[in-house]
């Protein structure tokens, strides 16, 4: 037995992946710590406590949707430029949403809420396709899932260790200021402990495939050679763009992860507002504490830390589509008992705190099934010259989410004669709409292999 093989047995479940994958998921957990801060009670701050409407606060975050869309289109080609690279988008990445969380800690009018939130969704934008893109350079198509399911790992334990550090901060300071400086802080970290820690991985992967290649510049592994990869990376920004929108399987895919996404945003908006203000039965005289908000938070983060990888491992017995259907279909389960709970029946505290429980374990569920194996799949289809600009149009979906998600969610609260809670029976009634995409997808890419 080898020295690698002793060390590893025993500790077979955690992945076999590269140095500079476990840094990048430092990074991470530390940029997470720093959302995790603010996701629960941003909404809950803007309106109860500076008196925003909650449509106002659904625009004004959804606004970073709207910035990230022109971010991500940017960042796609310049992710793939060697004068640029990927390690240079993450460092931009993390400065640019830090000094948005300092605006954001000052927005007392509606201006400035939106300049902040429009500055975060630049610097977001930018951060996913390039960490995206890094992980898959330095992994193989066999460890890449695992690789994204550790990138998840990272995420949630930030989300939850920075839910709990902000709730009991809350319950004994109440300085929603301060929550999001410290954000700030936590984005600018990341920022320095990526760039310093992990070097440019575009030039690492146009160097790996300098191997023997036929007449056409196609290597026996097909991947492609260095001569065609200098001839694809001189090619216009676009013709590239109009490459990854030909490919219809593609397409299909985006069409179905902007629902996720849009399901995704109601975390950190709609519902935290919905739990402190709409729930007749809560803990509080009209739904539930800040405290008690983030304990829900803080339980579906734990879910999914514990429970990330060993999943992620097991399904791989079953095809993308069928666990990419099931994540919907939990999706679709937690919505119903959400809308549930909003409703006046005869309901106790605890049959509420249980209700809420099980909805934000389905919600974790949907999560960790979903997540790894989506990216997984942009991945599988994303061709090595352009993995940029796939990563970047898949984190487009992350930015239509985000715009529509808030907005609809909080103008939907603000409104309950017309709609109210029962925009989450709207979300449960369109999970049907993407399973059927996800399972056309499937046909597509079956058709075509």
């Amino acid at each position: 037995m080898t020295q690698s093989s002793s060390v590893r047995q025993g500790w077979e479940w955690v992945p076999d992946l590269p140095k500079e994958v476990w840094i990048l998921s430092v990074g991470q957990l530390l940029l997470f710590i720093g959302q995790g801060f603010t996701m629960v009670y941003a909404s809950i701050y803007f309106v109860n406590e500076l008196g925003f409407s909650a449509t106002q606060v659904g625009l004004a975050l959804g606004s970073s949707g709207l910035s990230g869309i022109v971010g991500r289109f940017w960042a796609g080609s310049a992710i793939d430029s060697p004068k640029v690279g990927r390690r240079n988008i993450l460092f931009l990445s993390t400065i640019i949403a830090a000094i948005a969380c300092c605006c954001l800690a000052f927005a007392t009018t509606f201006p400035l809420l939106v300049a902040g939130n429009l500055l975060l969704g630049v610097g977001l934008s930018l951060f996913w396709p390039a960490t995206m893109a890094v992980t898959t350079d330095l992994t193989t198509e066999k460890n890449c899932t695992e690789a994204f399911a550790l990138a998840r790992l990272s995420d949630n334990l930030g989300l939850g260790l920075g839910a709990f550090l902000a709730g009991q901060y809350m319950a004994i300071s109440g300085s929603y200021q301060a929550l999001f400086l410290g954000k700030s802080a936590a984005y600018l970290i990341c920022g320095i402990v990526v760039y310093v820690s992990i070097a440019e991985t575009l030039h690492a992967q146009i160097s790996s495939t300098s191997f023997q290649s036929d007449s056409k510049g196609s290597l026996a592994d097909g991947t492609t050679s260095i001569n065609s990869f200098e001839g694809q990376a001189a090619e216009t920004a676009l013709k590239k763009w109009g490459q990854v929108i030909q490919d219809s399987p593609f397409l299909i895919y985006i069409l179905a992860n902007i629902f996720v996404t849009t399901y995704t945003a109601q975390l950190s908006s709609t519902l935290p507002l919905y739990l402190a203000n709409f729930i007749p039965s809560g803990n509080a005289n009209i739904g539930f504490s800040e405290q008690w908000i983030s304990y829900f938070f803080v339980w579906h983060s734990l879910l999914k830390i514990s429970l990330q990888l060993p999943i992620t491992r097991w399904v791989k017995r079953f095809t993308d589509a069928n666990v990419l259907m099931s994540a919907l279909g939990c999706w679709m389960v937690s919505f119903g008992f959400i809308w549930l709970v909003g409703n006046d029946l005869p309901f106790n505290v605890l049959s509420v705190v249980a209700l809420m429980l099980i909805a934000f374990t389905l919600v974790g569920m949907g999560e960790m099934l979903y997540g790894p194996t989506a990216s997984g799949v942009v991945g599988q289809m994303a061709p090595a010259h352009l993995r940029g600009i796939y990563f970047s149009l898949d984190s487009q979906c992350w930015a239509l989410g985000y715009m529509l998600g808030p907005a609809f969610g909080g103008w939907s609260l603000d409104h309950p004669d017309v709609i109210g809670s029962n925009v989450w029976l709207v979300f449960a009634g369109s999970v049907t709409v993407a399973i059927a995409l996800i399972n056309y997808l499937e046909n597509l890419r079956s058709s075509l292999a």
